[in-house]
């Protein structure tokens, strides 16, 4: 991937850039003792680049058209000082804000707060890909054009219905630990939590915006980070109208090995996939009725037959693997093979083996060829290779010429080190240690019993096999909401990947379908 490396956890992603170090090896000094060992000279703190203590806010006039209609806007990046309980500064968080003109009813208008996953991950993606003013060109998944890559006017933009702020996790993009503070304190997830509580809170006390309707925007491990986040900000006072979860994993516990759960949860997603590259035997007429009939499958026949493990007779294994075949185009041998459990590797390298191809993984619609057809797992993946360059290439020149945000710090699209040093404990609400990997479900359930009125909206891709969405879906369903509450969740589904808004009319789809929940969620 050249300069890229990419991070695979349990359905999240989180792309790595790997930058030389700040402190570069010196010469050694002229004369120097011959055969002595060379060592690097240290910085002065005067060439050190360093991220400010003091709170910057670069500002500019734009307009964006949405609708045929002109809207003109203020856009902001810069930085938030996070401070301790003791008021020390423990972090420097970066952010673009955008924020319509104001006029009569301006504090009244939504404030939506977004951010990526990772765990590590910038805030690039959504930023330059979904609601923002501007966006990167895309057409997945078709590979993107070589350089200069296109940017423009975003019709889709979702600041007609409210003023968008982008955050970047610390240690990511331009955010950093400030002084002595340890990168690791926030690099967990609950410390995560705790710091975009700050940042949220820090934001909307110095632009004045407490009375605005608040919502939350979170993709990926930016899920896990949203539910967590809406109970913390609501334990602190900051009441929210409405989160939204795009490509959502919540419960990370439910992919620990020795569980079948996660070969249920795939299962709807390789449908999908096979029905997409035609390799089904009866192609679907009605590609939504037949997810549900493989839902149906999945939650009865097939976990059932998973459950029986060892004890499985050869007439069940027979049946449930001739089904299998059917809504996946794997062969009933080698479903048979592999215990009727496929995991993701296999299927993205087995679905179009005949063909010498693979399937993308945050994007099973796109292929790739891989030097060895016969290997047991994919050797790349196109999904995240053809985006990855120009998503970084247009930020870095939109920041710099458009915004006229300029720093000696490096942009980490997603910060080194920080998903290997993950802390994945979480204490949930009223429990009394913490488990040892993440369930943010219960803190958003918790959320959502505390405030009747907090409305969830799941957005999903369904040709996403980094999250699929039948997991969400479980995920969600088990939160244990008392049926008064039931109407306050709502899903959608769009013919894309994990990154639902690289496909143009999944966007302006999911662009309509989120202004109506903003309707309802401000009633």
């Amino acid at each position: 991937m050249g300069k890229f490396a990419l991070i695979l956890t349990a359905g999240v992603c989180a792309l790595a850039l790997n930058v030389p170090a700040l402190a570069q090896e010196a010469k050694p000094p002229a004369g120097a003792a011959a055969g002595k060992e060379d060592k690097p000279a240290k910085l002065a703190d005067s060439e050190t680049a360093r991220a400010p203590v003091q709170e910057q806010a670069k500002t500019s006039h734009h307009s964006v058209t949405i609708n045929g209609k002109a809207i003109g806007y203020t856009a902001t990046a810069g930085t938030l000082t996070l401070r301790d309980d003791d008021g020390k500064p423990t972090a420097s968080m970066f952010y673009v804000a955008y924020v319509a003109d104001g006029g009569k009813g301006q504090a009244d208008r939504p404030v939506t707060f977004f951010y990526n996953g990772g765990p590590g991950s910038s805030s690039l993606w959504l930023h330059m890909g979904s609601f923002g003013p501007v966006t990167v060109k895309t057409n997945a998944p078709n590979p993107a054009s070589p350089a200069p890559f296109v940017r423009g006017n975003n019709n889709d933009s979702l600041l007609d219905k409210s003023d968008l702020v982008f955050l970047d996790a610390i240690g990511a993009g331009y955010s950093r630990p400030l002084g002595d503070t340890p990168g690791t304190k926030f690099w967990g997830v609950d410390q995560d939590i705790a710091a975009f509580a700050r940042g949220v809170t820090r934001y909307i006390t110095i632009n004045h915006r407490w009375n605005s309707p608040k919502f939350l925007f979170g993709e990926s491990y930016g899920t896990t980070r949203t539910a967590g986040l809406a109970y913390e900000l609501q334990d602190e006072g900051v009441a929210l109208n409405g989160v939204l979860i795009l490509s959502s994993i919540l419960n990370y516990g439910t992919r620990d090995a020795g569980f079948d759960h996660i070969y249920q949860t795939y299962l709807p997603s390789y449908a999908a996939t096979a029905a997409y590259h035609h390799k089904l035997a009866n192609p679907p007429a009605d590609l939504t009725a037949f997810l549900q009939e493989v839902r149906d499958f999945a939650n009865g026949p097939y976990v059932s037959a998973l459950a029986k493990g060892d004890t499985i007779s050869p007439a069940e294994l027979d049946a449930v693997a001739s089904k299998m075949s059917a809504y996946t185009g794997l062969s009933v041998d080698f479903l048979k093979r592999a215990n009727l459990r496929v995991d993701l590797q296999r299927f993205r390298k087995e679905l179009l083996r005949d063909q010498r191809r693979t399937v993308g993984r945050y994007d099973s619609r796109f292929t790739a060829i891989d030097v060895d057809a016969a290997g047991e797992s994919p050797e790349y993946d196109a999904s995240d290779v053809q985006v990855s360059g120009p998503f970084t290439a247009a930020l870095h020149d939109y920041l710099e010429q458009d915004l006229g945000y300029t720093t000696d710090l490096a942009y980490f699209p997603s910060g080194p080190g920080i998903n290997q040093a993950w802390d994945w404990k979480h204490k949930a609400p009223g429990a009394n240690r913490a488990s040892q990997v993440a369930d943010t479900a219960q803190d958003l359930s918790m959320a959502m019993r505390q405030n009747p009125k907090l409305k969830l909206y799941s957005l999903n891709g369904l040709y996403d096999m980094a999250t699929p969405f039948f997991g969400t879906e479980y995920d969600i369903n088990h939160m244990q909401l008392d049926p008064t509450l039931k109407g306050n969740v709502r899903f959608a589904y769009y013919p894309s990947g994990h990154m639902v808004y690289l496909n143009p009319q999944a966007l302006t789809q999911m662009k309509a379908d989120v202004a109506k929940f903003y309707d309802d969620a401000m009633k």
